[in-house]
């Protein structure tokens, strides 16, 4: 049973996400500085340059997301950025910065609407969880090649964590905007 209000579901913009990282899947640029080319056929242009830690190998993965509206337990990871984007569907994830001592500050908790084909990439040290709202949304993931090993170690055999965190919260519900 969830423990107080539902979080209510915010809007993906760049100013909302700025305290947790940066939103992915902005307009094309209107500025020269941005490295960018646009013509009848493509358009491309630089997003972010993602930052895998001090000698971090940048992994790419597939994940697949079917949990649903309560959020009782946070992930972060120390080394690295990760950024997810959805491909199959809209996701909602949920945020928190940390307090002084390393824990979920959980008055800074907060829930975004991603929607497929936008994306955000969290700094190291965001606590994060990502739900559904039914069924299952594949995303594309960049991340630390050495924390998805560890893990995975982690979680599979109950090895130590030293890349990432999880811990429990009080159950918190979200709710749609």
């Amino acid at each position: 049973m969830p423990s107080s209000a539902p979080l209510a579901v915010q809007a993906l913009t760049p100013e909302a996400f700025a305290p947790y990282g940066w939103m992915l899947g902005k307009p094309y640029p209107a500025h020269q500085a941005v490295p960018a080319f646009s013509n009848a056929a493509t358009d491309f242009w630089h997003e972010h340059a993602f930052d895998a830690g001090p000698d971090g190998e940048v992994e790419v993965l597939w994940v697949n997301y079917r949990s649903g509206a309560e959020v009782g337990q946070l992930e972060k990871h120390l080394l690295t950025q990760q950024a997810i984007v959805p491909l199959t569907g809209p996701v909602v994830h949920v945020v928190a910065a940390s307090d002084a001592a390393g824990a979920p500050a959980l008055g800074t908790l907060a829930a975004f609407a991603v929607p497929q084909g936008q994306g955000i990439c969290m700094r190291p040290g965001c606590w994060h969880a990502t739900r559904v709202a039914q069924g299952q949304v594949s995303c594309l993931m960049l991340t630390r090649r050495s924390t998805t090993a560890d893990l995975v170690r982690h979680l599979r055999q109950g090895q130590p964590a030293r890349e990432s965190a999880i811990v429990q919260i009080p159950p918190r519900a979200w709710r749609a905007a």
